[in-house]
């Protein structure tokens, strides 16, 4: 889209950011202050991204006898540690309780505390775990980091539920906090994290008159959290001249009331009918912002990331970040191609290829994926989201509509066949199940013309998923890129959906077990800013299919996956998914220090636990990108925290859900 972030069947943020949570016991017996001299100094031109294009060394290769304080001794040696290494197969060699990560910026060696002291030299960096996890940084393989930092420069509505008259309380306040008369007639309010599906009671629809009411000749624009949704006032509308006439563009909708006039309310790629208009912050406005949100990314442990929507803007962006230093994650760009270029091959990879050109070499970027939209969003009233079925008028009742596909699978195929053959990646957000078919037709047709059997193209979100089609990605080697976060029993996969697809279909909601039983790769992704930064809430999901803030389970025993498996999915699934599995996602010698040291042992804690685990420190390419008890780490923890209190569902959820955490879930069933 070229105005909004993106998905889940996106937009759906369902809180503000969050992660972690008070420490565990454990963790206030870390050592603190720890001195990276040794490590920092090694680490040089070697660190994170210098590491990007490069593959690991051999575990043979590691040297067998390092001299006290020799070159060949460690810089850093993470000892009584659980470590969670990732291997798999004739790789595994059972318990490993100690790290050693070398002066190169790779992992020396792995084993028992025993074996691992003949790596301590005079100037070793020794790190006492004290029983806590060191496991593979966290890959997220569909965020939207930039996004993140734009929106903090505005105010948000967290994604809170309200009435009309609340809403326009806080709005209100927004506009006195943001110029207020100073700023009339002309001074855009622009608030983000707008809840799609939250106006109260359930099913008001948002329409221009409502933020007409305010005491204000202002343009104002809500946008949705989810990325798909935008809500104008009538002074906007005008600005933007948006009238009865205006007329849809491609992949996008500008709603109509029975009057035929707009209501204010312009989905997916109609967004930039206003946006486009919006002032833009200064770049170095936006450049802090977005290191400041980098570095919340790196304190909950994320040390890959691939941005899910890029452009040039996001590009000058990242070349800004990455020249003053403050680009600590390996970053795979996926250049998004809007519903017009996806029907000209030719003329796309043209445009792709320039962009790598102009940015490649850029320190920390690694090229080679591409972006499109299928389809939009599938919750109530938004209903963009392709469906094979039509859906359902929330009394059981087909409607006409069967959602929006923005591209066809003939035009789909075409796009891969081209990008494939050049060596590039395809990602499509697929929401609905005839988006997710589409997506998948497309990869079979671009396998049968190239003869490419190693592709590793993805499709995003697969919040429904027809089971007719679930071995078809282990069949076409398509990476199953989810969002398990979503996938618990709330607002917007009960209100706002059973009753408009209906329980058959509703049971096939982020089929996460079924595709692994069937084959398909799993990686993980979290979507961020269109859902909070939970990364470890969004594992625990994975795992009880509820989460810290889930009413209640969703298909728990039938799409829940194991604690191992969510382990992977988030580090060496989506490792292959990027095309770097050789060089992180697992922790053996070779491979990058891609690694985090936790503040409790998420292989044995409680499920629940895992919610609140806290990171005490990161490292990329062997580089110290976070340290909880540096000056740096501790205000990064503490945003974290803010965002985490922030984040808790607003009171006016319970008069959705009913003060017993129930309300009308139990038409669930599960």
């Amino acid at each position: 889209m070229t105005s909004s972030p993106s998905p889940r069947s996106p937009l759906s943020a369902r809180s503000a950011a969050s992660a972690a949570s008070s420490p565990s016991p454990s963790a206030a017996s870390l050592p603190s202050a720890l001195s990276r001299r040794g490590l920092l100094a090694a680490a040089g031109a070697a660190g994170a991204a210098g590491l990007l294009g490069a593959g690991p060394a051999s575990a043979a290769s590691a040297p067998s006898a390092p001299s006290a304080g020799g070159r060949n001794s460690a810089a850093l040696v993470i000892r009584n540690a659980s470590v969670f290494t990732g291997v798999t197969g004739a790789g595994h060699r059972g318990p490993v309780r100690a790290v050693a990560v070398g002066r190169d910026g790779k992992i020396l060696a792995t084993g028992t505390d025993a074996a691992l002291r003949r790596y301590v030299g005079r100037d070793t960096e020794v790190v006492d775990a004290r029983g806590t996890t060191v496991m593979s940084g966290i890959h997220d393989g569909h965020v939207h980091p930039l996004g993140a930092g734009e929106r903090s420069l505005s105010p948000s509505l967290e994604s809170a539920e309200t009435t009309p008259a609340e809403l326009l309380e806080i709005l209100t306040g927004f506009l006195a906090d943001t110029g207020g008369a100073g700023a009339e007639p002309d001074g855009w309010l622009v608030v983000e994290d707008w809840n799609p599906v939250g106006l109260l009671p359930a099913g008001t629809a948002p329409h221009h008159s409502m933020l007409d009411a305010l005491p204000t000749r202002r343009p104002v624009v809500l946008i949705g959290g989810d990325g798909h949704n935008l809500w104008a006032n009538q002074r906007a509308l005008d600005i933007a001249g948006i009238t009865a006439a205006t007329p849809d563009p491609v992949g996008g909708k500008v709603v109509k009331g029975a009057d035929g006039k707009p209501t204010g309310v312009l989905k997916d790629d109609a967004q930039g009918l206003v946006r486009r208009l919006i002032p833009e912050h200064t770049r170095a406005e936006l450049v802090a912002a977005c290191a400041e949100v980098l570095g919340l990314a790196a304190a909950s442990g994320v040390t890959t990331m691939m941005d899910a929507l890029v452009g040039r803007h996001e590009l000058e962006l990242y070349q800004a970040l990455s020249a003053a230093g403050r680009l600590p994650q390996r970053i795979v760009p996926a250049i998004r191609l809007d519903a017009d270029q996806a029907k000209d091959p030719a003329g796309s990879l043209a445009y792709a290829r320039g962009l790598r050109r102009e940015f490649g070499g850029v320190r920390g970027l690694r090229f080679g994926m591409i972006k499109v939209f299928l389809d939009g969003v599938i919750e109530y009233p938004a209903q963009t989201a392709a469906l094979l079925e039509p859906y359902l008028d929330g009394n059981g009742k087909p409607t006409a509509n069967r959602g929006e596909l923005y591209t066809s699978a003939a035009d789909y195929g075409r796009l891969s066949a081209a990008f494939n053959r050049a060596g590039w990646q395809m990602h499509a957000h697929g929401l609905g199940d005839r988006a997710v078919r589409t997506a998948l037709d497309g990869y079979a047709y671009a396998r049968r013309v190239t003869g490419q059997r190693d592709a590793r193209n993805a499709v995003a979100h697969l919040q429904l998923v027809d089971p007719a089609d679930l071995r078809r990605f282990a069949q076409l080697g398509v990476a199953a890129c989810m969002q398990l976060q979503w996938a618990a029993r709330d607002t917007w996969t009960v209100e706002a959906l059973l009753p408009y697809i209906g329980p058959e279909r509703h049971r096939w909601l982020y089929p996460a077990r079924s595709l692994e039983q069937a084959g398909a790769r799993l990686t993980g992704g979290s979507d961020w800013p269109v859902d909070a930064l939970q990364v470890w809430n969004q594992l625990r999901t994975a795992i009880d299919r509820q989460g810290a803030e889930g009413a209640g389970e969703l298909y728990r025993e039938k799409e829940a996956l194991s604690r191992d498996t969510t382990l992977r999915m988030h580090t060496s699934g989506t490792a292959w998914q990027l095309r770097q599995e050789q060089l992180t996602g697992t922790v053996e010698p070779g491979k990058a220090a891609d690694l985090v040291l936790l503040d409790r042992d998420v292989t044995r804690c409680p499920v629940a636990d895992i919610s609140g685990t806290g990171v005490r420190m990161t490292l990329v390419g062997g580089r110290v990108v976070h340290e909880a008890d540096s000056a740096a780490g501790r205000a990064a923890s503490a945003r974290l925290a803010r965002a985490a209190a922030a984040g808790a569902r607003p009171a006016s959820y319970a008069s959705v859900h009913g003060g017993d955490g129930k309300g009308r879930h139990h038409a669930c069933g599960h």
